[in-house]
């Protein structure tokens, strides 16, 4: 065995013996246990609340154990394995079990940046809102760019994004949009993209070929479920209906389907389309209220959670978190913690985002 896979198996062997001890991993497995009997048993959902509790808590339990025991066993087969291999010369056997202890290490990797994800919302989903900046058509073209930079890099963790609410641009692209990512710890990871992006390229627009600089900001707010209690009076709701605009077939532009909420004692305000019917669109607009709300509330209570909020900043030149150059170089350059690649299409298909949000969240996380 070589002398880079064996030191590879030593680091493997070193960091899981580590998680095991500061995850509690064998407590957390007990306590697994534990909820599974109470679920076997007879009368388990007499009381739907505390179930309900159950389930939530063994949810995150899982989170946490799942992948763990899935790695340990991985990499125990790979150690009863690899030395044989060697010893009897099967080259593709020891080609396909190091190319294991290298996946090994990427996953581990990732639980371990998922320990720095310990706030108190940071596993929830959440919704992303991205707003046109300074740069009029320019600005929308970007908001449309980074909608697909969102998606995909959504899409390779095999997270759902759907679509809550759109307005688009005068011209093309996309002038504000809300979106709702579904995946585990999708807000403790997506609140790394909070703040002002800007893109600094040779407009496609431009009959003179001139370079222009363009500006979008992005807010992640997480959902609130329903075992977090916010209160929302009814009197302080002023709800208003419209026509839902864009794609979206025969409902669309039919019925005053589309909802928006304000909330006249914070002025927040949450709109949503993408449903069907306005009970629909009602519903999800409550959730993403909600959520607002009780953001607001955490950021007021405790000044450790300010990151939840940000500090609201004009969209516009000196107030950029990441920027991102297309001419006359290739570059993009977190402003918060240094992190750059070159490589500008692979960030723009989602690629590179894990580097620049694993670079936040060891610094700020």
């Amino acid at each position: 065995m070589n002398e880079e896979v064996q030191a590879l198996l030593n680091d493997l062997k070193d960091r899981l013996l580590k998680m095991r001890r500061y995850l509690d991993v064998d407590a957390k497995k007990k306590r697994v246990d534990e909820i599974k009997f109470l679920m076997e048993e007879h009368g388990f959902w007499n009381d739907n609340n505390s179930a309900n509790e159950l389930i939530q808590e063994n949810k995150k339990l899982v989170a946490w154990t799942a992948p763990f025991f899935d790695l340990s066993g991985r990499l125990a087969d790979v150690v009863d394995l690899l030395p044989e291999a060697y010893d009897t010369g099967e080259d593709r056997l020891v080609e396909e079990l190091v190319d294991e202890l290298y996946a090994v290490d990427k996953e581990l990797g990732e639980l371990e940046l998922q320990k720095m994800l310990s706030g108190e919302l940071d596993d929830k989903n959440c919704f992303v809102s991205i707003n046109a900046g300074a740069g009029g058509t320019e600005a929308c073209d970007w908001v449309q760019m980074l909608v697909r930079m969102y998606r995909k890099w959504a899409t390779t963790r095999g997270w759902k994004v759907e679509t809550v609410d759109l307005v688009e641009g005068d011209v093309v692209g996309i002038k504000n949009v809300t979106m709702k990512i579904v995946g585990n710890f999708s807000f403790g990871y997506a609140k790394a993209e909070k703040g002002i992006h800007r893109l600094v390229r040779i407009s496609p627009f431009d009959s003179g070929a001139r370079r222009h600089t363009s500006f979008a900001s992005v807010d992640v707010t997480p959902e609130i479920t329903d075992d977090i209690d916010v209160d929302i009076k009814p009197e302080e709701l002023r709800i208003d209906t419209f026509r839902a605009s864009g794609a979206g077939g025969q409902h669309i532009n039919v019925t005053d389907s589309a909802v928006r909420i304000t909330h006249t004692p914070t002025g927040i305000i949450v709109s949503c389309q993408n449903q069907r019917s306005q009970h629909q669109n009602k519903d999800t607009c409550m959730k993403l209220l909600r959520s607002k709300l009780y953001e607001m509330q955490v950021s007021q209570r405790e000044e450790k959670l300010k990151a939840l909020t940000g500090e609201k900043k004009e969209i516009a030149w000196g107030n950029q978190i990441r920027n991102y150059v297309f001419q006359p170089y290739t570059l993009v350059k977190d402003t918060r913690t240094g992190h750059e690649i070159g490589n500008i299409q692979a960030m723009m298909d989602g690629e590179e985002l894990d580097g620049f949000i694993t670079e936040y969240l060891k610094k700020f996380g």
